[in-house]
């Protein structure tokens, strides 16, 4: 049994699904009737973008939409793939379109690949010569060029639920090869336990699943998965960071959160964590720049200022130095005041305009940079701030007829005190 279990792959890889029937979860996308549940069955291909948590079932879709066409499918990791093997199979690709032949190109972690990497690709799927599937557990209107994400369908995954947890781990247990052979009970409580210890992430716990059987003993003909036995197999899971795997987002998450905590020393123990274990220093400055301006904003603006510079530093210096850098830009935005009023002064606003569509700019607002333009009133009655007492011109800059609304809050929190002050006095009306 040792032997054996030695060279079979991972349990959350034995018993991915193999067809749309044995997927559970994500009924918004694969339910009966939904465009990616009709447009598998009939073997179509199109280039989408699978965004979501790690553990819902990104890789698993790609490969079932594979598996229903008869496309030339290649699968990169954008962690370890680069320009030259995305070369190859477009090139390879060019070739299968004087066969009509069509390629399918599944390329994980595609928030990874850089701008360059990313322009590469862009004729490839703008012609058709490849059908792409992306997927990401970063935004991708952040992380993927304009250009290219225009040309994909986004589809969103979602935290797996409960429900869907448990029937999956039940499948799992009744189908694998290995543990259907082992009577598998559990601890009242436990099961429960397992599958809200994974945080709605399958592969997570399919693996603890795993350890927990190895930990009891393979030679064991029956395993009783205890309290005990599920608290060694999930302490046992987060003694290796794995830069690709599950404590990969557990840990940044732990990291962003002490950040956010305002507690340096978390923060740096936890960078001590991700830089041990092999992390890209960027990766970590980029989250760094994101905090900046998501919780300390004009709280601190120098914030942003650091981050990115920390950024521009780390590209210079590289590793290991880079982690003095890393741990400077640490310590000094988890030590600064904090505010999301930006952060939520454009979620604020967004939804306003999702809601309720665009208005028409006012003409006194518009640009007038020709005479024709200037004949059509453009920029007329448009009152020059810095011509006024204080820099203050007494004029609407809302659309016609759109009350003024206030999106953003700034808190009493250092350098934001100031401002609320200022904007009070400078907009009473509104702001009283």
């Amino acid at each position: 049994m040792a032997s054996e279990s030695h060279l079979m792959p991972p349990l959350a890889e034995r018993v991915r699904p193999t067809n749309l029937l044995e997927f559970l979860g994500q009924d918004h996308l694969v339910g009966d009737g939904t465009f990616l549940q009709k447009t598998v069955s009939a073997g179509k291909l199109f280039s989408c973008i699978l965004w979501g948590p790690p553990g819902t079932g990104k890789t698993t879709l790609a490969r079932l939409i594979a598996q229903n066409s008869d496309a030339d499918f290649h699968q990169l990791s954008a962690v370890s793939s680069g320009v030259k093997e995305l070369r190859k199979i477009i090139e390879s690709a060019r070739e299968n379109t004087l066969l009509k032949r069509a390629t399918l190109l599944f390329i994980d972690e595609i928030h990874r690949f850089n701008k360059a990497q990313q322009d590469g690709l862009l004729h490839a799927v703008e012609d058709g010569t490849v059908a792409l599937i992306g997927a990401t557990t970063e935004n991708p209107s952040f992380e993927v060029i304009s250009p290219l994400l225009s040309r994909c369908r986004v589809l969103k995954l979602n935290s797996l639920s409960e429900k869907d947890l448990t029937g999956i781990l039940k499948n799992a247990l009744s189908r694998d090869v290995v543990l259907s052979r082992r009577s598998v009970t559990f601890e009242e409580g436990t099961l429960s336990a397992l599958v809200k210890a994974s945080g709605g992430d399958a592969r997570k716990m399919l693996n603890t699943m795993e350890v927990a059987a190895a930990i009891s003993g393979q030679d064991r003909e029956a395993v009783t998965v205890d309290s005990t036995l599920l608290s060694e197999a999930l302490q046992s899971r987060s003694q290796i960071y794995n830069k690709t795997g599950d404590y990969h987002y557990d840990t940044i998450s732990a990291f962003i959160k002490s950040v956010r905590g305002s507690d340096p020393d978390a923060a740096i123990y936890w960078l001590a964590v991700m830089l041990e274990g092999g992390e890209q220093p960027e990766f970590i400055a980029r989250r760094l720049i994101i905090f900046s301006s998501e919780d300390v904003g004009n709280a601190d603006p120098q914030a942003l200022v650091i981050a990115n510079a920390g950024f521009q530093a780390i590209h210079t210096i590289g590793m290991p130095e880079a982690a003095l850098t890393l741990a400077q830009v640490t310590t000094y935005l988890a030590s600064a005041p904090k505010s999301n009023a930006s952060y939520l002064a454009v979620k604020e606003a967004t939804k306003k305009v999702r809601e309720e569509g665009t208005s028409a700019v006012p003409l006194h607002l518009r640009n007038a940079p020709t005479k024709l333009m200037e004949l059509f009133d453009h920029g007329k009655g448009y009152i020059y701030p810095h011509d006024q007492p204080e820099h203050l011109a007494d004029m609407n800059y809302f659309p016609e007829g759109e009350s003024p609304t206030i999106f953003y809050r700034p808190t009493e929190q250092g350098y934001e005190e100031f401002i609320t002050k200022r904007l009070n006095k400078l907009w009473p009306k509104r702001r009283r």
